[in-house]
């Protein structure tokens, strides 16, 4: 098995395009938590099934995307919202579109006068239908309304792929001249529209949602390493039988495999559940009352002295020292805190 998983797209992003559809084709899923994601081959099939439904057309692309909310593009949509102009929209989108969908790159270019805001598909171009492109662009043009007003359009927007249908209501949701088997799928903006400011804007909201986006960018590049898919086991994991066998099993690897892996990305299995360990120690002297007796095993070491041993190695300090430090009102618990 290769480190790198394939490309996956937010289940938000799924719904967006079911509900987005006039037959609302589909379900919704087996999705229940807003981290879900989807493997691109399944994304494809559900776009599969939205053309294949009987009101789809050759424009059904250009119109899922023009039908999206925030929402549909989970934080990044929220974050857009509270930017304050379409230059910081379009470099949020390029800095945090992998958590929409990582089957493709948002980049800006700016020159002179104009810029482009380009969309790139990271997969086989034959993987990826030319609608769900243009519904990627046309959904970056509709966001940008949310900035910049309904009535706003760019300078000109263009495709790779040929054209499919008549060339009116590319003009009518976009707003502008629209042009095929291009050199790349972009929107031209110009840069007076690019830069200026709204009269309102909240920076402390949206260093609140960047936050956010930056702790599931941060997930979401530690999921695609051996590395990260064994730290995410050991989160929930019961340290105290924790083996390389349970996270190798769950990777479809063979323990020795997973040993190679995680060696050729600088560790190992013995480094990885010693900072679990250390994690959750930290976790329950903050959060809970337990004397040492009691977290030792909940760490997988075999009693407070044991507990007490390794977390001077860790913190420099014993358990009982840091739990007074990160809980001022500390438990009565005399000498079974191993201070």
């Amino acid at each position: 098995m290769s480190a790198i998983e394939p490309p996956t797209v937010t289940a938000y992003y799924a719904l967006a395009v079911l509900s987005a559809t006039t037959e609302g084709v589909g379900g919704s899923g087996s999705w229940t938590s807003p981290t879900d994601r989807l493997e691109f081959g399944e994304m494809r099939a559900l776009w599969e099934t939205v053309l294949g439904s009987r009101d789809a057309g050759p424009h059904t692309g250009l119109l899922v995307g023009d039908r999206i909310r925030p929402e549909g593009l989970h934080v990044l949509g929220h974050l857009v919202l509270t930017c304050a102009s379409l230059s910081d929209a379009a470099r949020a989108a390029e800095r945090y579109h992998p958590l929409v969908s990582q089957a493709g790159t948002v980049t800006l270019h700016r020159s002179s006068g104009v810029s482009r805001v380009c969309y790139r598909p990271t997969v086989d171009p034959a993987a990826m239908h030319p609608q769900q492109v243009e519904a990627v662009i046309s959904s970056m043009v509709r966001a940008a309304r949310w900035i910049a007003g309904d009535d706003w359009a760019p300078l000109a927007v263009s495709f790779a792929h040929p054209r499919a249908g008549s060339a009116e209501p590319y003009a009518r949701v976009l707003g502008c001249p629209v042009g095929f088997d291009a050199p790349e799928n972009a929107i031209t903006v110009a840069n007076e529209d690019l830069d200026r400011r709204r009269p309102l804007h909240d920076p402390t909201l949206n260093a609140l949602h960047r936050a956010y986006a930056d702790r599931l960018l941060h997930q979401l590049s530690e999921a695609a390493t051996v590395t990260g898919r064994v730290r995410q086991w050991l989160e929930s994991a019961a340290l105290a039988d924790a083996g390389p066998e349970g996270p190798a099993a769950e990777l479809n690897l063979g323990v020795r495999s997973l040993r190679r892996a995680l060696h050729a990305e600088g560790t190992s299995w013995r480094a990885l559940l010693d900072t679990a360990r250390h994690s959750r120690a930290r976790r329950l002297l903050e959060t809970t009352a337990l004397p040492l007796d009691r977290v030792a095993p909940l760490v997988g070491l075999s009693g407070a002295t044991a507990l007490v041993r390794a977390f001077t190695r860790w913190e420099g300090m014993a358990p009982g020292a840091y739990r007074s430090r990160h809980r001022p009102v500390a438990p009565d618990r005399g000498a079974a805190d191993g201070g």
